[in-house]
């Protein structure tokens, strides 16, 4: 059985300990696993978080030329973590898009790791976080290249709005690369609401709540901008939207 994390193991930094030892070691144990044949192509769509710890391992292994899509949205009021490991074969695609978002004092993470082993596999994850009162979002991102994986295209993209004093974001982007014909990037980006863009839609007439709403809609729908399945987008922004309305007046 797999021994219960601290905040010195590099992945479990920016964690809930005190939640995670509630689920208990056993549930470390828990991975669900998606293999992917050559050619392939599986999408999954996840709203996940709830009144009580959660834990979710994700391993998924892509054979030649598949292609793995995963769109997750945490919500939620206690911790809750989706965590990633992918393993991409010849010519296999890896598209991640994230969305923490909420209030109190949860911690809400991403935690991936994908590996390029062998030639010209790509990967793109995008995450975003929304968070208020004294909440954390997380993501902790790692990309590996072996000296198989040549011209790899690998990218990373992580931003965060803070909307209140108190809310906290983490970001841990790490690349590995032993190939010397690759492309990787990453970037992240930490910040407040655009309040030029708030003033310029008050003054056409638009109230400060839909305003708001509006913005932050915009911010969040760049991490499901892949996915093109409609309806499932739409079913994933409106679950990060619910929380932020149920938030009402307590966000200025």
């Amino acid at each position: 059985m797999t021994d219960l994390p601290t905040t010195r193991d590099e992945a479990w930094r920016y964690s809930d300990i005190a939640a995670v030892e509630k689920l208990g070691a056993a549930a470390l144990d828990q991975w669900k696993e998606i293999t992917l044949a050559a050619g392939e192509t599986k999408r999954h769509c996840m709203i996940v978080g709830g009144d009580a710890p959660e834990l979710h391992r994700i391993r998924i292994k892509a054979g030649e030329g598949a292609r793995a899509e995963l769109f997750v949205v945490i919500v939620g009021n206690d911790y809750a973590r989706v965590e990633v490991e992918t393993e991409l074969a010849e010519g296999a695609h890896f598209e991640f898009g994230g969305v923490t978002i909420g209030g109190g004092d949860a911690v809400r993470e991403f935690v991936t790791r994908t590996t390029h082993d062998l030639p010209e596999a790509t990967s793109n994850q995008v995450v975003r976080a929304v968070h208020w009162g004294e909440a954390t979002g997380n993501f902790l991102g790692a990309i590996n290249v072996g000296r198989g994986g040549q011209r790899t295209d690998a990218a990373q993209d992580f931003k965060a709005l803070v909307l209140e004093k108190g809310a906290i974001a983490n970001a841990k982007p790490e690349l590995e690369i032993f190939a010397d014909d690759v492309k990787c990037a990453h970037g992240a980006a930490i910040g407040q609401m655009d309040e030029m863009a708030r003033y310029y839609m008050a003054s056409r007439g638009i109230s400060p709540d839909l305003a708001k709403k509006l913005l932050v809609r915009a911010f969040i729908a760049d991490a499901l901008a892949a996915l093109e399945d409609e309806g499932e987008a739409e079913r994933l922004l409106e679950a990060a939207l619910d929380v932020l309305d149920d938030a009402g007046d307590r966000i200025a």
